[in-house]
């Protein structure tokens, strides 16, 4: 039964980053401004040659030595990985974004904005998968705990400090490089307020499901319940 439920876990896990990179490469495409998560990373790609796979690796290295500046710890095992989760993310953000070449190009402002709507949906299913497998999280996220312990701050403040930061720091990458806000736009502030939202109602509604999808024991599912509850309860603080 426990093989079951990490493989299980495993999938839902990968399901999720690949439906998260899907999301952002909708986001990409509409060019109303790309969600807070990857601004910085699609920043960089608009200022060198580079693609956005390589620059998300590039953009969480960065995370994962702001966390270690922060906490003033180094984790040699917990480093590595978060670093071959960044490595996955940015081969999954390169594969969706070959993939949508498929798709028409949205060239008039009523696709575009389809697109963005798709990508806030598509994003908060992502979180939704990737957070409830309870694997480790990405060096983004696991930056906006280490902000929450080192300033103590709740978490739902942690996340909006740590999203604002890093759109200020992609707009200024921007700015100095490619002399516009690249990246950053008024699907930034869309997706900074509903995709957690979304993932709050999704959570309230399906979790549930999803629990006894993984866990068929009933010890197992109880504790699994218990947990979480606290989940939402901090997703909660989050979308409000």
């Amino acid at each position: 039964m426990k093989h079951i439920n990490v493989t299980k876990r495993l999938f839902l896990y990968i399901f999720g980053l690949f439906f998260l990179s899907l999301g952002v490469s909708f986001s990409i495409l509409a060019d109303l401004g790309v969600s807070p998560v990857s601004s910085l990373a699609y920043a960089f790609s608009l200022s060198s040659s580079l693609s956005v796979g390589i620059m998300t690796v590039v953009a969480n290295v960065l995370f994962i030595i702001v966390q270690v500046i922060l906490s003033k710890q180094f984790h040699l095992r917990e480093s590595i990985v978060q670093l071959i989760i960044a490595f996955l993310f940015g081969f999954f953000m390169d594969v969706t974004l070959f993939l949508l070449q498929l798709l028409p190009t949205p060239e008039t402002l009523v696709m575009r904005w389809g697109f963005l709507i798709i990508s806030l949906f598509i994003v908060a299913i992502g979180l939704f998968g990737y957070i409830s497998a309870k694997f480790p999280l990405m060096p983004y996220d696991e930056l906006t705990h280490v902000i929450s312990d080192k300033f103590n701050m709740k978490f739902g403040k942690a996340k909006v400090s740590s999203d604002l930061l890093n759109v200020g720091v992609a707009g200024l990458v921007c700015i100095i490089f490619i002399q516009s806000l690249g990246s950053i736009g008024i699907g930034t502030l869309i997706a900074a307020y509903f995709i957690g939202k979304i993932v709050g109602w999704l959570m309230k509604n399906y979790q549930k499901y999803l629990v006894q999808w993984i866990y068929k024991n009933k010890e197992d599912l109880y504790k699994e319940s218990k947990a979480n509850t606290t989940l939402q309860k901090e997703n909660t603080s989050l979308s409000s």
